[in-house]
């Protein structure tokens, strides 16, 4: 009996990926780390002075969970390292996607408790007392120091949410990806801030409140769109860019190639996103009387392999026909064609 052929087995690490995504997820790692660092001097200082001002509090709150994310991709990009077990056959690349969504959830409870208790502010005309104080021997209006710190805190997370967005495409990251926009999104916050507590000084009190729910929403938003993320990554939504809009363009590569195969009369595929990288199966309907052998198989998986790093986990499946109540797909570009 002929014995099957040796091939490299791959696992998602350090040493498999290219060059290019080995420095850029070491790059992530850094900027998570600094991160955390940042929130840990910013979060006490936005507490320090929020006072009795539901526009600090909330800020003080969203920066808060600021923590979750990176902590969570830190956790994530260590477990995903781990090989293969008996009962994790598929390995633990979904645990960006659990980090994801632990995130996602995050930001919807605490969004929501702000909203409503920003909306309870309002509606009983609660007046946020914002005195003065001394500093240096000078006295000043406590709201011209709560105002500039809310804007200049947030400085810095723009700056890592700029440079992380740039590196969550090259890994395909959404976890990252996320993370990133919401750093980005920090500047409306710190405005929102500052104006709602400028506006108290001017005799609105009500603005104060209004910047809370204002930034709530933020966080509501970034939670849902976390979220429908996410959920559909972990239920096998077709993959996507790493902005969850387009479908990946990887799964029209892969299928052209595979019909490019002397043996292949027409083939599709199906791929689930796992994380950073692609569980991908190729179904191909073979010529007739040109069934390619096991040593084939393997050598066009590898060559079907070779096209992406994204694709880790990939199997070609010789069939007699598309199945087409597994691959809606099929019906979906015959009509198109």
């Amino acid at each position: 009996m002929n014995s099957l052929p040796e091939h490299k087995t791959q696992y998602f690490g350090l040493h498999d990926l290219p060059q290019e995504q080995q420095d850029a997820f070491a790059k992530a790692k850094r900027l998570e780390r600094i991160s955390i660092l940042v929130r840990v001097f910013t979060v006490p200082i936005i507490f320090a002075l929020a006072g009795s001002s539901q526009a600090m509090k909330a800020s003080w709150i969203e920066d808060s969970l600021g923590f979750i994310a990176p902590i969570a991709f830190l956790i994530a990009a260590r477990l995903v390292y781990r090989q293969p077990t008996p009962r994790h056959p598929y390995g633990y690349h979904r645990a960006f996607g659990v980090g994801h969504l632990v995130a996602a959830v995050a930001l919807l409870t605490f969004g929501g408790y702000l909203l409503v208790d920003s909306a309870m502010g309002l509606l009983t005309g609660e007046h946020p007392p914002i005195g003065m104080m001394e500093l240096f021997g000078i006295s000043f209006w406590s709201g011209w120091l709560m105002a500039a710190a809310s804007i200049i805190v947030v400085i810095p997370l723009v700056i890592l949410g700029r440079m992380k967005i740039k590196l969550a495409p090259l890994l395909h990251n959404k976890m990252l990806q996320a993370d990133a926009a919401m750093d980005k999104a920090d500047w409306m916050t710190g405005i929102a801030t500052g104006v709602g507590i400028l506006l108290v000084g001017a005799g609105i009190w009500w603005a104060d409140v209004a910047a809370a729910i204002i930034i709530s929403f933020d966080i509501l938003r970034d939670g849902f769109n976390n979220l429908r993320s996410s959920l559909s990554d972990l239920i096998d939504t077709r993959i996507t860019t790493t902005d969850s809009i387009e479908p990946h363009e990887l799964l029209a590569e892969v299928r052209e190639r595979t019909e490019a195969l002397d043996w292949v009369k027409e083939a599709e595929v199906r791929a689930r996103d796992q994380g950073q990288v692609f569980h991908t199966e190729v179904f191909a309907v073979p010529h007739e009387g040109k069934m390619p052998s096991v040593k084939e198989l393997e050598d066009d998986r590898e060559y079907l392999s070779d096209l992406d790093w994204k694709l880790h986990d990939l199997v070609i499946i010789p069939v007699a026909e598309l199945p087409e109540e597994f691959l809606p797909q099929v019906k979906e570009r015959q009509k198109d064609g």
